[in-house]
């Protein structure tokens, strides 16, 4: 017979006994609440998913947060990542002695593995294939690349506004466009050219562009352009700079950890705006991927041939309806709650 724990039963006073009357209290076993940890058998789709994340991490002017969303991997990896910062802290308190060692295991049981070890895989192995190839293709071939991105991103903004649990409200309306202004503003600002960044910059820089993860519309490869660290990330990658390299996942390390929770609390509690917000930097961040642009990033009317660029835009804002049917498709549909019943 298997031991019940405290939380397994309920004082239940009121069972009546096969004999009549009043049973003395039991104990009520609860049934189990299905397991919601993502079978391995998802590994290969939640690799590629991933993937696709990382792929966007190469281009400045795309999120990976974009395409978290249009994939359907937004909340599972915010919530995967809250739970990773949350047992890293139990782990670090665990090893100065305050609690001991079995909270953070205890913790790093209940974070979903089996999601998010495909997704972190997938991301890291096609983020640096992607900038050997996807990147120079960009430099090589900026109008026609751009313009692909920038239907892609277009569409894609529909993705948090249907994610929104109520109507619009006036004030989403306020942070829609004070997240497109903002986003407008920053990817306005012009790349800065450092040759040897020191490490402190290197550190702060990961800290802030890996926050482009979790944020849809701010691209962390455009942050580290921004910050002149984007080249010298490449070059140390080829180089196999292990100080650098380092520095910088201990910078992405911190500025995840401080941010992350901030985030997933707003999204479970003030979602509504926050959807609202995230759609408006989407929508502001298009600025980065109008096709076409001058060599310090300032906007330029399109010349007279723009067949081509636009049917590369119209080919990328397909290729992400495709997607975000996809994945609504897959979704799975929330039960029905019982009709309530009147005596």
């Amino acid at each position: 017979m298997t031991n019940l724990s405290p939380d397994d039963t309920l004082p239940h006073d009121d069972d009546a006994s096969p004999q009549g009357g009043t049973a003395r209290p039991g104990p009520v076993r609860r049934h189990a609440a299905p397991s919601t940890r993502t079978p391995w058998s998802a590994a290969l789709g939640n690799g590629l998913r991933g993937g696709m994340v990382g792929a966007a991490e190469s281009v400045p002017g795309i999120s990976g947060g974009t395409i978290a969303l249009v994939v359907g991997l937004y909340d599972g990896l915010l919530g995967a990542a809250s739970q990773l910062v949350h047992a890293a802290r139990e782990l670090v308190q665990g090893v100065a002695g305050r609690r001991g060692l079995r909270p953070a295991a205890t913790a790093l049981r209940q974070i979903d593995w089996p999601f998010l070890l495909p997704v972190l895989a997938g991301m890291v192995v096609i983020l640096l294939v992607s900038l050997n190839t996807i990147a120079p293709l960009l430099e090589s071939n900026p109008v026609p690349m751009r313009a692909l991105f920038f239907g892609m991103i277009a569409v894609s903004v529909s993705v948090p506004l249907r994610m929104m649990p109520h109507r619009f409200r006036p004030l989403d309306v306020v942070l829609l466009a004070g997240g497109a202004v903002g986003a407008f503003f920053l990817t306005g600002l012009p790349a800065a050219e450092i040759s040897d960044p020191p490490l402190w910059l290197v550190f702060g820089g990961a800290a802030i562009a890996i926050n482009a993860l979790v944020l849809p519309g701010v691209s962390g490869s455009f942050v580290l352009l921004a910050m002149g660290l984007y080249i010298p990330v490449q070059e140390a990658l080829h180089d196999r700079d292990l100080a650098f390299i380092g520095t910088f996942m201990l910078g992405a390390a911190v500025g995840l950890g401080s941010f992350v929770k901030v985030l997933h609390w707003l999204l479970e509690h003030r979602r509504q705006g926050t959807m609202a917000l995230l759609a408006g930097l989407m929508l502001g961040s298009l600025r980065a991927l109008w096709p076409w642009q001058d060599e310090a990033g300032g906007l330029l009317t399109p010349p007279g041939d723009i067949v081509v660029p636009l049917l590369l835009a119209l080919l990328g804002a397909a290729v992400v309806a495709v997607a975000v049917w996809w994945e609504s498709r897959r979704a799975p549909v929330p039960a029905a709650r019982p009709a309530a019943t009147t005596e």
